[in-house]
């Protein structure tokens, strides 16, 4: 739906919220991602954690994502400023200390 909407591709970021589990069709949900992507859209995933703070999310689809060169992150609400920003900056995301 959003893809419809778009109409300045190279002033748009689209956030998908999601644990990537998705129901629908995942392959058609890769090729808009590279449609958008390939328009100018910056794409980034924000993606779910569990009740508990751990990462849970679909891995595969979030690799899939990022070898699209959309960044997929998870993370804690402290960290999501600074995570944000490097990929809305298109730097590498930072790995937080263990």
């Amino acid at each position: 739906h959003c893809q419809s909407k778009i109409t300045r591709p190279a002033d748009t970021v689209v956030v998908l919220i999601s644990d990537l589990y998705e129901g629908g069709i995942r392959d058609e949900m890769l090729k808009r991602v590279a449609a958008m992507k390939a328009s100018g859209v910056q794409f980034i995933a924000l993606l779910a954690l569990s009740d508990e703070g751990a990462p849970a999310f679909d891995r595969d689809h979030a690799a899939a994502l990022a070898a699209l060169g959309a960044p997929a992150f998870a993370c804690t609400p402290d960290l999501f400023p600074e995570i944000m920003a490097a990929a809305l900056e298109k730097r590498p995301l930072p790995i937080p200390a263990t």
